[in-house]
């Protein structure tokens, strides 16, 4: 069991790895779990600043076997940064009796590679769900305690496609990354119990619709071929101030879940970190009234979803540096979102 600290910091550009500088003193390499980050590309197939900050950042996870999961896109307000996910000795009094009753703890990991075919299918969401399990049972942790599974997750370029032994879900590399992040969000799914191992098809064929994920923060890029993952959740055995809640919004202008979720932390507690996934409602209407996010042939639907729900998310949050990823296949009722809170008492 890894006890957790987050600790946030914008940058200046992709390749910015001047986070490590900032970290407390008595930090140690091995202990850099998980690296999450924002980016400014445009959060499509070829969308190379995800690339190029996993590059960067990758070298100082050997140590610790940890993971980066990077999404692209800061449209409108949002602000590019890196949320590191640190292991943190628990908190004790002088007299070695914990200071606190719980604390939130990480677990990081992976598939193993997707062959192009198996992408956004049943055999995705099956192998995702198993590497999921896995990785709570070493956490101690059962489905209750999980706030976030977080995935960064492959996609089909055309290069995969002509290679494939088999035929793939699409030839079409800009749907790839729906239907990867659909299929992880379905695995998720059912190793959470939100979903059983009979639904998943039927989760599969209705885009999400009958069968998603509360908890499931997807996002697919070109720079893996497999899932990274990364699970964040509540423990009685650990001792340290931070703590989550999660919920999800129901559509895009779900201002109501976003209030009360902030309203669960307490009034002298720090703010770490939310975590927001968005995307355009694909009945073309949000409350009833149409929208046209899935109709521009100029801006991606996700582009258009990711800049709404951010500005949404950041006048709540009152920063600009909050991780709204788009896509929200199977991650939440359709046109809306999973949502987690992380702060600090």
């Amino acid at each position: 069991m890894s006890g957790i600290a987050i600790h946030k910091f914008t940058t200046a550009h992709p390749g910015d790895v001047s986070a490590l500088k900032a970290l407390p003193g008595s930090f140690k390499p091995q202990d850099l779990l998980a690296v999450i980050g924002k980016t400014e590309g445009n959060g499509c197939v070829n969308d190379f600043t995800r690339m190029l900050s996993s590059t960067v950042w990758d070298p100082h996870l050997e140590a610790s076997g940890g993971i980066s999961v990077f999404s692209g896109g800061t449209e409108g307000v949002l602000s590019p940064h890196v949320s590191l996910v640190v292991k943190e000795e628990d908190y004790v009094n002088d007299d070695g009796s914990k200071m606190y009753n719980e604390g939130l703890v990480a677990k990081v990991g992976g598939t193993r590679d997707f062959e192009p075919w198996e992408m956004g299918t049943a055999i995705q969401a099956k192998v995702t769900a198993d590497s999921i399990k896995k990785l709570m049972e070493e956490l101690d942790v059962q489905a209750d305690d999980v706030h976030m599974v977080l995935v960064k997750c492959p996609l089909l370029t055309t290069a995969k496609v002509v290679a494939s032994t088999k035929k793939c879900i699409t030839t079409d590399t800009y749907k790839s990354m729906a239907y990867s992040r659909l299929a992880t969000a379905v695995g998720i799914a059912l190793a959470l119990g939100e979903v059983t191992e009979d639904g998943i098809e039927d989760a599969l064929e209705s885009y999400g619709q009958r069968g998603w994920s509360s908890r499931a923060s997807c996002s697919s890029g070109a720079e893996l071929e497999n899932c990274h993952i990364v699970i964040l959740a509540s423990s009685k055995k650990a001792s340290n101030p931070y703590r989550a809640v999660h919920g999800y919004m129901a559509d895009a202008i779900d201002l109501k879940v976003l209030l009360d979720l902030t309203s669960k932390i307490p009034e002298n507690a720090e703010r770490v970190q939310i975590f927001v996934k968005a995307e355009p409602s694909t009945d073309g209407v949000v409350r009833g009234k149409r929208h046209t996010m899935m109709t521009d042939s100029d801006i991606q639907g996700t582009r258009h979803a990711r800049a709404a729900v951010g500005g949404l998310v950041a006048g709540v949050w009152g920063q600009t540096d909050v991780y709204v990823s788009g896509g929200g296949e199977g991650q939440g009722p359709m046109g809306g979102g999973s949502v987690c809170i992380v702060y600090k008492v």
